[in-house]
């Protein structure tokens, strides 16, 4: 029933517009009465997204049987279950990705439950990293991270109408986290120890690599805005490399 309800909705969001749909207008056309729309589903907003909450679900339930020797891991395929939720309905996903950027107060609740498992995400990694200081910290970056690179790849997906395989872009830019933050806690990262003029010097120049110093010293120089993950990628390499 709550698929009904939910395939009703949307067929008129899409016929009548949002706005001018109603829910006595939904569940005549799903020929059911309207305790049964709210039994399922608090809103018509709602309707427009039926399976977040199985997919909320299936991710909680993920995490707390996962092996957690990889957290970041862990976390990046928790992710993997919400792409594959809108890979099984390829023409579905792309109708309701327009449709919430047409109507500001659905793409408002997208980000309701966006947040969501962001949390969801952040939680497994405070298990992992602890609850407070650094280690709190750590697990709300890195599940800002996980739910950004995803939501990247997924729009490339969508943005295309959903052509092509949707989990290339998503593993791409899953990977790229992981190449940042994979990397056990309490390592640190050298930096230079140059005086403060010299180093700022440094930053304004037109140099992207890393360079050793004594062999003791890393100093990275980069131009202004490149990001962060490639910064910290060409360290780890000249630490490697060291």
């Amino acid at each position: 029933m709550r698929e009904v309800l939910a395939q009703a909705a949307f067929q008129l969001f899409l016929e009548r517009g949002f706005e001018r749909t109603t829910v006595d207008d939904i569940v005549a056309r799903a020929g059911v009465g309207r305790r049964s729309f709210f039994r399922y589903f608090p809103s018509k907003g709602d309707a427009v997204f039926p399976d977040h909450e199985r997919c909320l679900a299936e991710m909680t339930e993920f995490l707390a049987a996962v092996d957690d020797s990889d957290p970041v891991g862990a976390v990046c395929d928790a992710a993997r279950i919400v792409l594959r939720m809108y890979a099984d309905n390829p023409e579905f996903s792309v109708q309701r990705y327009r449709l919430t950027r047409e109507v500001p107060g659905l793409r408002t609740y997208e980000l309701s439950v966006v947040r969501r498992y962001e949390q969801t995400l952040a939680g497994h990694l405070r298990g992992r990293f602890g609850e407070g200081g650094d280690g709190e910290l750590r697990a709300e970056v890195i599940a800002a991270s996980v739910v950004a690179a995803h939501n990247n790849g997924l729009r490339l997906w969508l943005r295309s109408g959903g052509e092509g395989d949707p989990e290339e872009a998503v593993d791409h830019a899953l990977d790229l986290v992981r190449a940042v933050w994979a990397r056990p806690v309490g390592e640190v990262v050298p930096v230079s120890a140059r005086p403060e003029r010299e180093a700022a010097e440094a930053v304004g120049a037109a140099a992207s690599t890393p360079v050793s110093v004594d062999g003791e010293v890393v100093v990275m120089v980069a131009r202004k805005g490149t990001p962060m993950w490639r910064v910290v990628q060409q360290i780890e390499a000249a630490v490697g490399e060291s």
